[in-house]
């Protein structure tokens, strides 16, 4: 039992942890992997609270003195944005739990993944689908395809954020992968992207909530939709509904667990993260939503659906067909250039 570990402080499994995370079909999930058997482990209840990106809510908490949030479900970028500025607590990677051979955890994490604010716990991937009913005869199978209104007609669901369709805008015109990044950093690049969306302008319905591309895939609001793809999955194997991925040129990144700064139960938050990252919990959520975990011993885990009973790992970002036409997200590029991005974004949504 966790709490005989935490028997030292005081009043332990009485508090209630309050974790910003996403909804829908993924909190689901995490309730089944982490948050559950974290309370019946511990008796501290999990309570959640809606969160869509960004720092401005977690720095608003730290400034007023009083934050509510004890742990948050973060990208990566936006870790590095608020670990830089002081907002979240520092993790000892030290403490989380070793590897199922008891490797220690810092070669058992993926590269990358621990960071000096937080952990990361999963790998997902912003990919495209589309209603396979919508194209009965050939089907979509690349990024660019989004931008091919001759050979695929119909309305395109996009993430109202320049994040990764400048990236498919790119490749669509077939810069290289490894490229991508270099050539967003120059006016050209830019240029060139946003003349790829004007070809689509007049067909886009835009999105905030996650849960909204497949819900207008399925509806046949629209054709090709980006989304995340254990959206996408739970939608298509859960649900049966009519929605195929495509996975050339996802675009990648981690979710990674962070504290803010005066969280009113920081040592319980700790343990919570040494819980959710251990490789049984990692996997346990790989098993019923496809993101990929962020340990190897939890990959040697994972095989089975949750819930059809199916081969999961097809379904996974880190699947090796997938994982080899993916775009690894820079996030330290964005969280460099975000201002100037969503600017411009902005500006051309206006035009």
């Amino acid at each position: 039992m966790l709490c005989w570990l935490l028997a030292a402080l005081p009043a332990c499994g009485a508090d209630e942890l309050t974790i910003a995370t996403w909804g829908g079909a993924y909190e689901a999930s995490q309730r089944a992997a982490y948050f559950s058997p974290f309370q019946d482990d511990t008796g501290t209840m999990i309570d959640t609270a809606t969160y869509r990106g960004g720092i401005d809510d977690i720095r608003d908490q730290v400034e007023r003195g009083a934050v509510e949030w004890d742990l948050v479900d973060l990208v990566m970028a936006d870790h590095d944005a608020a670990c830089e500025a002081g907002l979240l607590e520092t993790i000892d990677h030290d403490r989380l739990a070793p590897g199922t051979d008891g490797v220690p955890p810092t070669e058992d994490f993926l590269p990358g993944t621990l960071v000096r604010c937080g952990v990361a716990h999963s790998v997902y991937a912003t990919v495209l689908g589309f209603n396979v009913r919508a194209y009965p005869g050939r089907k979509p199978s690349r990024a660019a395809d989004l931008f091919d209104l001759q050979r695929f007609p119909g309305r395109r669901a996009l993430q109202k954020s320049p994040a990764v369709v400048l990236e498919w805008a790119l490749r669509s015109y077939g810069v290289p992968r490894a490229d991508i990044y270099q050539l967003l950093s120059t006016e050209r690049g830019l240029t060139l992207a946003f003349r790829r969306l004007e070809r689509i302008r007049d067909v886009i319905t835009w999105w905030e909530d996650p849960e909204e591309p497949a819900r207008l895939l399925a509806s046949g609001e629209v054709a090709l939709a980006s989304g995340y793809n254990g959206r996408f999955f739970d939608a298509a194997v859960n649900r049966g509904l009519p929605i195929q991925t495509i996975w050339e040129s996802q675009v990648y990144e981690y979710s990674v667990w962070g504290i803010p700064q005066g969280s009113p139960h920081v040592e319980h938050a700790r343990e919570f993260i040494r819980f959710a990252t251990a490789p049984r919990q990692l996997a346990a959520l790989s098993s019923r939503i496809s993101y990929g975990p962020s340990r190897l011993s939890a990959n040697a885990l994972l095989w089975q659906h949750a819930g059809s009973g199916q081969d999961i790992r097809p379904h996974l970002p880190t699947y090796a067909p997938n994982f080899a036409r993916g775009i690894p997200r820079d996030h330290e590029w964005y969280a460099q250039t975000r201002p100037r991005l969503e600017a411009r974004f902005e500006a051309w949504l206006a035009e």
